[in-house]
């Protein structure tokens, strides 16, 4: 049997520890991305009814701040997957 020199192992040892950082990356990255958007949507939507129990409106200022917040929220991810391509 034809053993492979050392460097060579190493280098595939290499390339193991890092598909699997790889994966921590994304995972964080697709998270943050997801709680963010749950974040922004959330607080739009809350102002939206502080805004209308003190504006004396049903639901004008809901609905449309939680428009602008889902909004908001898709192109935070669509900057965020033009900036990872």
């Amino acid at each position: 049997m034809r053993e492979r020199p050392v460097e060579q192992q190493q280098s595939e040892e290499k390339k193991k520890e890092n598909k699997g950082s790889d994966g921590l990356e994304a995972y964080s990255r697709y998270s943050t991305i997801a709680i963010q958007m749950v974040v922004i949507i959330v607080i739009t939507s809350l102002g939206g009814v502080k805004l209308d129990t003190w504006a004396d409106t049903k639901p004008v200022f809901t609905v449309i701040l939680s428009l602008l917040g889902v909004a908001a929220a898709m192109w935070l991810v669509i900057k965020e997957a033009i900036r990872n391509k």
